[in-house]
């Protein structure tokens, strides 16, 4: 990159006065500069034409000349940065971000949040973190999980006002009368984001690609094909009746993907950039939906983010910041909720722990001291009172605590709350004669976790969408966990039960009939919810549309920013 080099090269020359005039001759500039003198010259004139230094040289071989300072390298880098911008060279601008890392706080300040570049309504949001690339099916990260509903499109999809699935790809459908066939009629007007358009056998041959994906084929088990009755229809033929298919399709694990081409959707926007250090999506054009008033979304990742003062998400990944978060009067909280999401506890039926002690473990667990001395800030969880809204936790009788076993080993992974949690568990138990032996795996599911199946006890976070009831019916459907944490016996009734859950057609006695699968769990201490997160997102003014979804995001979709003319 020619501007940063030239940066670089400026910035040799200010450092040994600071910026004060200096008197040097060529070769001492050239030394400096790590060049010959013949290019220090031509480097010389190309700077004071840019109006960054006046040179004075002096007539003959070694004289010195002066050297007067006209801007200071935190401008001209500032300027740099605005110029590339507005020329959307967003990775040129990082790199120049780079080469000052102590100053990168007061650089990025100006840069972050809502912003018209170039006419465009961009907006910024500093992250903590790599963004991993998006993949057909689940997704271990929230912010993953989230992006990919704005790159893809599904069959159906959820919006943030109903728990209820709407159209999407397809215009309307139909169920026989048995449940049994299911015609999506798919819209006429589909483009992907390369600009083809959509034909109907490329969505089967995505979704049929998903079925071979194991965590898939669970979900869609009563899936016996997928055929095309004309071209404008998609045709679910099933062994049994599911009425959850149409959900089933609305999450973004179903979302479609080009079959050629995993990062190409047809969603609202598109991949512009996808990088370690700078994610970019961009509004699509032939969108078949209402389009977005953003331009572009970008998220700008350097180690550097990692700071307290700036308000990035790393902060706690539930608390997202848009923009910087040194000027507080001005950053604002605009949406808070408490997620629906918990991180939970779960017994392992392997006959090492009796239902009686499995209880024990969970009040010990449950009880409000021990989440409540967690080491984190005021308001970011709330223990956990039912395991979604109506569907009450046990009140279990006090009764003497039974002698627990004297060895048990748990497992756990992110959040790093259940690393502090975990230990104090250990401590506790400890005093109780009980052993506990902790395993951490990093990661954020349990996905491909050899260790899962010594463990005893297991704590993790579950992720709950916008259809509370079907998530969690897809959970157990579809995660590897419950393998491990049944038994073969159990997981297959398990299994049988939600095929009789999923036959009625009726929502409300489909989520009745998931109640009591869940309150049974609970009752029979095999799982329980331990506390919630309580989502927030900070903004500064003249961001709008911000609400938070069931995923701590927002609807990049109803974001908008006004015109600079009327900000």
């Amino acid at each position: 990159m020619r501007l940063l080099n030239r940066l670089n090269q400026y910035q040799r020359l200010w450092q040994p006065s600071a910026g004060e005039p200096v008197q040097a001759t060529v070769a001492e500039l050239a030394g400096r500069c790590f060049c010959s003198e013949r290019h220090v010259r031509t480097l010389l004139n190309q700077l004071e034409e840019a109006g960054w230094l006046r040179w004075r040289a002096q007539s003959g071989r070694g004289k010195r000349g002066e050297l007067t300072f006209l801007v200071t390298p935190d401008s001209v880098r500032s300027g740099m940065m605005e110029e590339v911008l507005h020329k959307g060279q967003h990775q040129n601008a990082l790199a120049l971000a780079k080469i000052a890392p102590e100053q990168l706080r007061h650089l990025l300040q100006p840069f972050l949040g809502g912003q018209w570049q170039n006419n465009t309504p961009t907006l910024r949001i500093p992250y903590y973190r790599p963004l991993e690339t998006l993949q057909p099916g689940f997704l271990p990260g929230r912010a993953e999980q989230h992006l990919a509903g704005h790159v893809f499109s599904g069959l159906t999809r959820f919006i943030t006002d109903s728990t209820l699935p709407q159209p999407d790809l397809a215009h309307h459908w139909q169920v026989s009368d048995d449940g049994l066939s299911w015609h999506f009629f798919i819209r006429s007007t589909l483009h992907w984001h390369n600009g083809e358009a959509v034909e109907t056998v490329q969505l089967q041959q995505r979704l049929l690609m998903l079925l071979t994906l194991p965590s898939m084929r669970r979900l869609f088990v009563s899936v016996k094909a997928i055929d095309l009755p004309h071209s404008q229809c998609l045709r679910f033929v099933l062994h049994r009746p599911d009425y959850w298919l149409p959900f089933r399709l609305a999450s973004y694990c179903s979302r479609l993907a080009h079959p050629q081409n995993a990062q190409l959707g047809c969603g609202a926007f598109r991949i512009a950039s996808f990088r370690e250090n700078l994610v970019r999506i961009e509004s699509h054009e032939s969108f078949h939906l209402n389009h977005p008033l953003l331009k572009a979304v970008e998220y700008w990742i350097t180690p550097q983010l990692f700071d307290e003062a700036l308000g990035t998400s790393c902060r706690h990944p539930v608390q997202i910041a848009i923009g910087q978060r040194d000027e507080l009067t001005h950053l604002r909280p605009v949406s808070k909720s408490i997620s629906l999401g918990f991180c939970y506890l779960a017994v392992k039926q392997n006959g090492k722990i009796s239902p009686a002690q499995a209880r024990t473990l969970m009040q010990i667990v449950r009880r409000h001291e021990v989440i409540g001395s967690l080491p984190v800030e005021e308001g970011l969880i709330t223990p956990s009172t039912e395991m979604i809204p109506g569907w009450d936790m046990p009140a279990w009788e006090n009764k003497d605590p039974v002698k627990l076993p004297r060895q048990l080993t748990l497992i756990y992974h992110l959040p790093v709350e259940l690393h502090v949690m975990a230990n104090q568990l250990k401590g506790y138990l400890a005093t109780l004669g009980c052993e506990l032996t902790l395993i951490f795996h990093d990661a954020k599911n349990w996905s491909g976790c050899e260790p899962l199946a010594e463990a005893d006890l297991v704590m993790g976070d579950r992720l709950i969408g916008e259809a509370p009831e079907y998530t969690l019916e897809q959970w157990l459907r579809s995660d590897v966990f419950w393998t491990h944490i049944f038994t073969p016996g159990q997981y297959t009734h398990m299994q049988t039960t939600l095929d009789a859950v999923q036959i009625h057609p009726d929502d409300t006695a489909r989520y009745a009939s998931l109640r009591q699968v869940f309150s049974a769990l609970m009752q029979d201490a095999i799982i329980t919810p331990l506390f919630n997160y309580r989502y927030q997102i900070s903004a500064p003014p003249g961001v709008n549309g911000i609400e938070l979804n069931a995923w701590g995001w927002f609807d990049f979709t109803r974001a908008w920013l006004p015109p600079p003319s009327m900000a």
